[in-house]
């Protein structure tokens, strides 16, 4: 892609849009930033930025490549206004790896993305490639390509929001980890949002490898595909008590690592089917497995106080992750949900707390929803906030109990994401032996 003396428009002053500036520069371009916002902090002073830009703005500006931010919607007024009929609009990411020519293993999924992206990248490294975890997940894939020293592969987790504005992104090896809804706040229907995933797998060829949770829908697809389950011994990699087995032999025992509940297990099982396509062995694979500590906020061990096992799940941003939380474990659980009003319907999700939870503790805006849907098959409680969730929850545990936190939605009601609420969980559960509480 020539950018040489080409007038490029960036909308969106986040960490994407920046790198993507930042390349388009460095590639020759005439970069203008542009951004709704009244004010930026922390600005470089060498790229040209618009604050308060609308679409009276974009109307009066000319430019030949428009690249959007994945937080902005592509069909809203603000991005239409910069379209005309010579110019290009895609994504950070598509203009990113147009420079880029090792391989890319790319992970989407509605929950597991990050754990996956981050296990790729470690067991990459340890085989002596050199890997970068990038794209949702950890830095911009334009920063990445910036770089001297290039990688030979990125571990590239991708959003449905990121794959809206591909068009030549073509991944070596895609790997669709789940679907269930979710970012119903950004999308009108579920079908939006599928359709947006799907397109993973929009460029690949017979000579890629699509990897698959087993009983997916989906369309059927060019790339050869591989698929994984924690249930069907029919799929490539099945689990079984604490091991990935293939072909009814052991590939890898999960006992003795952190990856050993059942959602996890999917996450280590389309990470040896990605690497070992480029060649690493099972010997190593298993001595990073040895070591590898899941990224936090995901089902992540608090503490365990008077035989109650205390989970922080705090990334569980949704119904499906809340579901595959409550799956993984063995023990009766009480289970701590709630946070922001998304959209979603909570009643698909009744049939395994009447199972597996023996009370749940509800906070947050959709505090009154979830009382409604919950309590008609658990004991269920209201809490002010996570503390007082927290509180409750210590109270109502025995020996042998597990507290999960898993809300099942976002956290933009009370904090200002999932880690700050995780931490807020983190604290309370460590203050637990002050009698304060």
């Amino acid at each position: 892609m020539n950018l040489t003396d080409k007038k490029v428009a960036v909308l969106g002053a986040g960490s994407s849009g920046k790198a993507a500036a930042r390349l388009a520069m460095v590639k020759g371009a005439q970069v203008q930033v542009f951004d709704t916002s009244d004010s930026v902090t922390n600005w470089p002073d060498d790229i040209s930025l618009v604050t308060g830009a609308t679409v009276a703005t974009g109307q009066s500006f000319d430019c030949d490549l428009v690249v959007i931010s994945p937080g902005i919607e592509t069909d809203c007024e603000f991005v239409k206004s910069f379209s005309r009929a010579n110019n290009e609009i895609i994504g950070e990411l598509e203009l990113a790896c147009r420079y880029f020519s090792g391989k890319i293993i790319a992970i989407t999924g509605t929950n597991g993305k990050t754990t996956t992206t981050s296990l790729i990248e470690k067991i990459l490294t340890e085989a002596g490639i050199k890997a970068v975890a990038c794209g949702n997940y950890g830095v911009p894939v334009a920063d990445v390509v910036m770089r001297e020293d290039m990688p030979e592969a990125l571990a590239l987790e991708v959003s449905s929001f990121q794959l809206e504005t591909i068009k030549q992104f073509h991944p070596n090896i895609a790997i669709w980890l789940n679907f269930a809804p979710d970012h119903m706040d950004r999308y009108t229907k579920v079908e939006d949002y599928y359709q947006a995933k799907l397109r993973i797998f929009e460029n690949q060829t017979a000579q890629d490898l699509a990897i698959v949770r087993a009983h997916e829908k989906l369309p059927e697809l060019r790339a050869k595909t591989e698929t994984f389950s924690t249930e069907d011994h029919d799929a490539t990699l099945y689990y079984e008590g604490t091991k990935i087995m293939e072909s009814g032999k052991e590939l890898v025992d999960l006992c003795d690592t952190t990856l050993f509940q059942r959602h996890n297990a999917e996450n280590v099982m389309s990470a040896i089917l990605a690497t070992r396509q480029l060649d690493v062995s099972l010997d190593s694979i298993k001595k990073t497995l040895a070591s590898f500590a899941p990224p936090g906020h995901r089902c992540e061990v608090v503490r365990k106080l008077n035989d109650v096992l205390w989970l922080n799940d705090s990334k569980a941003t949704n119904l499906h992750a809340l579901e595959a939380a409550v799956k993984s474990q063995d023990a009766p659980v009480i289970l701590i949900a709630g946070g922001k009003d998304k959209g979603l319907d909570y009643t698909p999700v009744t049939p395994l707390l009447k199972q597996k939870v023996k009370a749940c503790i509800v906070f947050g805006q959709i505090t009154e929803q979830l009382y409604r849907d919950f309590s008609s098959v658990v004991p269920c409680f209201k809490a002010s906030d996570v503390a007082d969730c927290v509180s409750q929850a210590a109270k109502l545990a025995q020996a042998g109990d597990v507290v999960l936190f898993s809300p099942g939605t976002s956290s933009f009601d009370m904090f200002t994401g999932y880690v700050q609420r995780g931490q807020a969980f983190r604290d309370a559960v460590n203050q637990l032996e002050n009698p304060t509480l």
